[in-house]
């Protein structure tokens, strides 16, 4: 019999209206205009009158909820009137230059950047959703309001996510895991984080979800007493000390539990450390006393102290950790700070939100968006949306180190940078003339993981130049952009230099000059016909066979010059290849007709999957899925990337291979169950293997599908079992070999 699952961790309240917004303003010391906001809340509602949401309540009800949380966060009028109207340009017939007339410039800007982009026939949902993301993190370099417009739309619609088919639930939740929840996190506004987590994870992993908040709420029972006494202990060893301080105990979030359980490996009967006692004292120096009141009273565990206040996050957090034992061996976690230090903890941008005067934006120096406007300076160079959201999501990567330079300025990092990132971090020059790097004083490889509290020094040499093996060495996307920036500007000048060579050549074949044709009228109308803007361009597509040198004679030249014949067209460095249909249906090379293409064997794509193509000289096209872990190496070279989808969705009878692995508990039947799960799809098991190891099985079978759709029904059927942990599909080289293969 399936458990009853519990309620989504965060609900709405029953109702919000125009008066509950005024209150929360209120309650907040926040001044508004009634008149304005009243205003703004009849546009909206009439907007909307018609519009209904997936549970069949009135639109109108999504938009006033944003505004509420917004108010309750404690953000100005400007970020209230803003979340009213967030869906009026996307979801009616209501235009910009209305809402500047109606409410102003400012609010018209802001409305315009939380609006989606919109959707053409012409552009894939990745690609839409990549510049949707690149044109919100824009808007918000500008003013940080957009950014937290969007957060609270988004937190409301994970709380209402129950409606949505469970397709999309996976779909959404990912995302919000993947981007939404990082920002929060960035912008210090870790409330809005464990709140967007935890329901990610209830509307992800639904099963797990359930059986976590059982096991959690066990254990709560029976360690109720053990907190009431340690609070006690605490509370007269801070007075004793004569130290005035407020004291509280929590369960750490669910979604930080999930994680930490997967991370190690362990069940939660073995997690002890999942309470976390808080200590909020009046003033600094108190902090540092109540932690050695802390470390005198319980045995502390060695390397698990942090001082976030020497040493801050970049979202301002600051805080001291230590995790210690208790009489019965049971570990905790306490926190200290000071009060101050618990607002901005708790609520971050939103404890120190100002403005120098009304409707301006934030200072440039300010920390919070300082990151915001390095990401886009970063980005300059990147043209692809796509390429924009995978160094998005490098950014927002929450483990970071600290690390010194020899002058002992800090400087935060993601988890695995290496001393090339930090030369990127120094300066662009110092990154392309990174010969090696000291770490404490001591020779290392470029490609070391630095660690908390190393010091880095660089060492450069004029000579030296960027390599494509950096690419999979550094970490951050300022570093990765700069590399593949400086590659592709080599590669281009190459390619120029080439596709000259082939038209100088030509050319003298047939007597002719080649400066006196190339300075000719009929150049510049034809550069101007093709939609090239300089010569470079026609010789960058000469050089990859994107045009051939006759096309380019029959343009410049009479028939008279063209009397003598060419010699027959010598292959271009990537070679086009001719008609081939591959075994998995037709596929379309957007704007190059049948070029001969087969599927990429590490990440098996199937219908529904985006697609991206990669030119290989001699071989034509290699189609990934855009899911695909090898574009990230292969795409530093833009040029050889093509645009490639499905024609049509191939027949009911024909099936694709696609990889699966799935962590599970060890369990008898366990095997048989699945197998049931994949006969009642449909699908067919064309190869497995299954291991067990630390009391959990990881089994890999590769399966057929009919297309995306397919493969997801299959996901959500294996991930409702009990006992299966998560599923992954694989996306890296076929199956190994295995004696246990079936």
């Amino acid at each position: 019999m399936t458990k009853k699952l519990p309620k989504p961790p965060v609900r709405p309240r029953r109702k919000v209206d125009l008066e509950t917004i005024f209150e929360r303003l209120n309650h907040h010391g926040r001044g508004y205009d009634e008149v304005f906001l009243k205003s703004v809340y009849d546009f909206t509602e009439e907007k909307h009158r018609d519009q209904k949401r997936k549970s069949g309540e009135p639109y109108v009800t999504h938009p006033i909820y944003v505004a509420y949380l917004l108010a309750d966060l404690k953000f100005d009028e400007t970020c209230v009137a803003v979340g009213l109207l967030h869906d009026v340009l996307e979801d009616t017939l209501t235009t910009k230059s209305v809402l500047e007339k109606e409410f102003g410039k400012d609010v018209a800007e802001l409305v315009d950047g939380v609006t989606k982009i919109s959707k053409t026939e012409y552009v894939r949902r990745d690609e839409l959703q990549a510049e949707t993301f690149r044109k919100m993190i824009l808007a918000s370099a500008r003013d940080l309001r957009v950014i937290l417009v969007k957060l609270a739309d988004r937190l409301h619609n994970m709380m209402t996510l129950e409606h949505m088919s469970p397709e999309a639930k996976r779909r959404i939740a990912g995302e919000t895991l993947e981007i939404y929840s990082p920002i929060a996190s960035r912008l210090g506004m870790s409330r809005v984080q464990g709140d967007l987590e935890d329901l990610a994870f209830y509307f992800r992993y639904p099963r797990q979800f359930g059986e976590l908040d059982t096991k959690v709420r066990d254990k709560m029972r029976s360690a109720r007493g053990l907190l009431q006494r340690i609070a006690r202990r605490l509370k007269d060893a801070l007075d004793a000390a004569d130290i005035d301080a407020e004291i509280s105990y929590r369960v750490k979030r669910y979604y930080s539990i999930f994680r930490k359980l997967q991370r190690q490996g362990i069940d939660i009967s073995q997690l002890y450390d999942f309470l976390a006692f808080r200590i909020i004292t009046h003033d600094l120096k108190d902090t540092y006393a109540a932690f050695g009141v802390v470390h005198q009273n319980w045995r502390p565990i060695p390397g698990r102290f942090k001082d976030y206040i020497a040493m801050p996050k970049p979202n301002l957090y600051q805080s001291l950790h230590t995790t210690v034992v208790g009489g019965k061996g049971q570990p905790f976690e306490v926190q200290i700070r000071t009060r101050e230090m618990d607002t901005i903890a708790e609520e971050g941008i939103a404890a120190h939100w100002q403005y120098k005067s009304a409707g301006s934006s934030q200072g440039s120096n300010d920390r919070n968006i300082l990151w915001l406007r390095q990401l886009l300076e970063w980005q300059k160079e990147v043209k692809d949306p796509r390429e924009f959201l995978s160094a998005l999501k490098i950014d927002l990567y929450p483990d970071e180190v600290y690390v010194f330079s020899p002058k002992g300025d800090v400087s935060s990092f993601p988890r695995g940078a290496t001393p090339l990132d930090f030369a990127y971090h120094i300066h662009t020059d110092v990154g392309h003339q990174c010969t090696g790097a000291r770490v404490n004083g001591k020779l290392v490889p470029l490609k070391t993981p630095l660690a908390n509290g190393d010091m880095v020094e660089i060492i450069t040499s004029p000579q030296r130049r960027p390599s494509r093996d950096w690419l999979n060495i550094v970490a951050t996307s300022r570093a990765r952009s700069k590399i593949r920036h400086w590659l592709n500007t080599q590669q281009k000048e190459e390619a120029q230099a080439i596709g000259r060579k082939i038209m100088e050549r030509e050319l003298r074949k047939l007597r002719l000059q080649p400066k006196k044709v190339l300075a000719g009228p009929k150049l510049e109308e034809y550069l101007q016909r093709e939609g090239l803007s300089k010569l470079d361009d026609l010789y960058y597509r000469l050089a990859y066979g994107r045009v051939s040198y006759r096309q380019v004679l029959d343009a410049l030249l009479d028939e008279q010059q063209l009397e003598t014949p060419p010699a027959p067209e010598p292959p271009g460095p990537i070679r086009r290849a001719v008609d081939r249909v591959t075994g998995a249906g037709p596929l379309i090379i957007k704007g190059h007709g049948d070029l001969m293409a087969s599927l990429a064997k590490c990440c098996r794509p199937v219908p529904g999957d985006d697609l991206m193509g990669y030119v290989t000289r001699g071989r034509g096209i290699t189609v990934h899925s855009l899911e695909c872990p090898n574009l990230k190496t292969l795409s530093f070279d833009e040029s050889r990337l093509i645009e490639v989808e499905w024609a049509r969705q191939p027949s009911s009878g024909q099936f694709f291979p696609v990889s699966l692995t799935l962590e599970t508990e060890d369990q008898k039947g366990m095997l048989a169950r699945l197998t049931e799960v994949i006969a009642k799809e449909g699908s067919n098991i064309r190869q497995f293997e299954a291991d067990t190891e630390t009391g959990r099985g990881l089994i890999t079978f590769v399966v057929e599908v009919r297309n995306r759709k397919h493969l997801d029904r299959m996901c959500t059927a294996f991930e409702s079992l009990e006992g299966v942990i998560r599923v992954m599909r694989e996306m890296r080289s076929s199956v190994r070999s295995s004696s246990r293969r079936k």
